[in-house]
Parts: structure tokens; C-alpha cells; sequence
């Protein structure tokens, strides 16, 4: 049985492909979720993917990966420089965790270099546009199938 992962997106990834494709690119998150349902699938894992406007929803969701997941993969969007209680939630998680934005946000606006998310991620992709997401689960498969060795 594949283990599953959560893959998170927050506030306005629904607009991903229409939203600002000169920082975002074209590629809709229905894209997303098609290349990180084949990415899993070659790497033997299963994904649980969602996207919330929502603060609530998205820290519902990291608590039920706590009981279902062997691991996180979250893109909080702008909850990435807000949110002590995505990182609160994420801290309450034993899995391994990993953090990606589609822009490098080092090249952003200032506050957006700051990340309450990175204080609990095991490794962050930023600004590899929409292949960070399966960047992030290659090797999200390599830190599970380390830790049942």
C-alpha cells in the first residue's frame, strides 16, 4: 500500500494559470495536481491534493494528515509570511515536511523573504515554477523510503 502525502496550496492557487502568469506561469492547478498524481505514482506513493482560501481548512487538513499521512507538502502562498498557526499545526505533525513556492520570493517584496512555514519544513522549493511540486515529491519519496530503512 503507498504511503500518502498531502499536497497543501493555499490562498489563491484556485486562480493559478489566470492569476498573474507573467510571476505564476499558465499552468492551472488542475495541471498541478495531473503532474503530481504521475509524479507520485512512478515513486510509489499515493497524494491527497487540496486547496483552500482558508486558513481553517488548511490547518484542518495538516491535522488530519497527522492520523493518514507519512508526509506534507504545502505551498501556504501569502499564509507562507502570516500564519504562526499553519506553523503551530505543522509542529504538531511528525512527518516530514516540505515547503514550495512557484516564484523565488527572494526576489519579491521584502516580506515576502520571510517564511513562519521554513521554521518547521525539512527543505523548501522556491522559484522553479510548477516543477517545484514534483521536485518536492521525488523527494518527499526519498525521505520516506529513508526513514523505513
Amino acid at each position: 500500500m503507498p504511503k500518502t502525502v498531502f499536497v497543501l496550496n493555499g490562498p489563491n492557487l484556485n486562480l493559478l494559470g489566470k492569476r498573474q502568469p507573467e510571476i505564476y506561469g499558465h499552468e492551472t492547478l488542475a495541471d498541478v495536481e495531473a503532474q503530481c498524481l504521475a509524479t507520485a505514482k512512478v515513486n510509489g506513493l499515493a497524494i491527497r491534493f487540496h486547496q483552500s482560501n482558508a486558513e481553517f481548512q488548511i490547518i484542518d487538513w495538516i491535522h488530519e494528515a497527522r492520523e493518514t499521512a507519512a508526509g506534507i507538502i504545502i505551498n501556504p502562498a501569502a499564509f507562507t509570511h502570516t500564519s504562526v498557526a499553519i506553523l503551530d499545526a505543522l509542529n504538531a505533525f511528525e512527518g516530514p515536511v516540505l515547503e514550495v513556492h512557484i516564484s523565488n520570493v527572494h526576489k519579491r517584496e521584502a516580506f515576502r523573504h520571510h517564511s513562519y512555514v521554513s521554521l518547521r519544513a525539512d527543505g523548501v522549493i522556491a522559484g522553479f515554477g510548477v516543477q517545484g511540486y514534483t521536485l518536492a515529491l521525488q523527494r518527499m519519496a526519498d525521505l520516506l523510503a529513508a526513514t523505513q530503512g
